[in-house]
């Protein structure tokens, strides 16, 4: 059958059912399909349903609504753009090939041992930053960041991963002893564990045998490190991930360490 021959409106049903990547491979096709790869009902299908709840002030969903009058226009800006919510506590971006939910979690929402103790962690403003508020490690020897997500937030039969969002600012102490990232659904008795080398300036020849093939932060293309702490699969079940980071092993004072938050999006494999 000729694809092209079919009217536009059986065209765009059709790429509904895809992907947002597909659709607009798609649309180089003719122009037949190109008008259909930018009709509404498209992009429609690749926003969330529930984007309105999602967006709880409707005074912003009211004013994305008018600034991007179409569904691919809207689709696009929040695959590119960050949007804050939860009183600035959250941010949500679509993930721009499938229309997946992302989410990043800020430091001022996850629980940071002795993280409201001046003389332990400080709160300050860096520009750079998405959330208005950052965690700056001053010193401490016992090193721990837990958070949580319900899983209902999020794209259900897709695979998560679970990011640590940091910069390191004359960082110091992260050199003794490993850092373990866990990621796990509350309630299960498994969970995944693993041991990284934070501080991506450490010369790998000058570490301890511990830190022997660990893995590093890389750094993201907004100039901050992170680092996969887990995995898991969202079945779409009332669930919640817990994501802790921890090193209280060493005995050892750190420094230096900056938190942004917790990022959680799917994983690409």
């Amino acid at each position: 059958m000729d694809l092209q021959a079919l009217p536009e409106g059986c065209i765009a049903n059709i790429l509904s059912l895809t992907t947002p990547l597909d659709a607009m491979r798609h649309s180089l096709i003719s122009r037949t399909f190109y008008s259909a790869s930018e009709s509404d009902s498209v992009w429609e299908h690749f926003l969330p349903s529930d984007l309105e709840s999602i967006i709880s002030d409707s005074h912003q969903f009211s004013s994305l609504i008018a600034a991007y009058p179409s569904k691919k226009a809207l689709y696009l800006h929040l695959s590119d753009q960050p949007l804050l919510i939860d009183h600035g506590r959250k941010s949500f971006q679509l993930e721009k090939r499938t229309g997946k939910k992302c989410y990043m979690i800020a430091a001022g929402d996850l629980t940071i041992i002795w993280g409201n103790t001046q003389r332990y962690w400080n709160w300050i403003i860096l520009p750079e930053s998405r959330f208005q508020e950052v965690a700056r490690l001053v010193d401490v020897c016992w090193f721990e960041i837990f958070g949580k997500i319900s899983t209902m937030k999020l794209s259900s039969g897709t695979q998560y991963a679970a990011f640590l969002v940091f910069k390191m600012m004359g960082a110091r102490g992260f050199q003794y002893y490993p850092t373990e990232l866990t990621v796990g659904i509350v309630g299960e008795t498994t969970s995944y564990t693993r041991s990284v080398c934070l501080d991506p300036s450490l010369e790998e020849g000058h570490l301890d045998h511990r830190f022997q093939g660990l893995d590093r932060p890389t750094e993201r293309s907004d100039g901050w490190l992170e680092i996969e702490m887990g995995d898991f699969f969202n079945l779409g079940l009332e669930d919640e991930v817990c994501m802790k980071a921890i090193e209280i092993t060493s005995g050892v004072w750190k420094r230096g360490f900056v938190l942004q938050g917790i990022e959680v999006r799917p994983k690409i494999v």
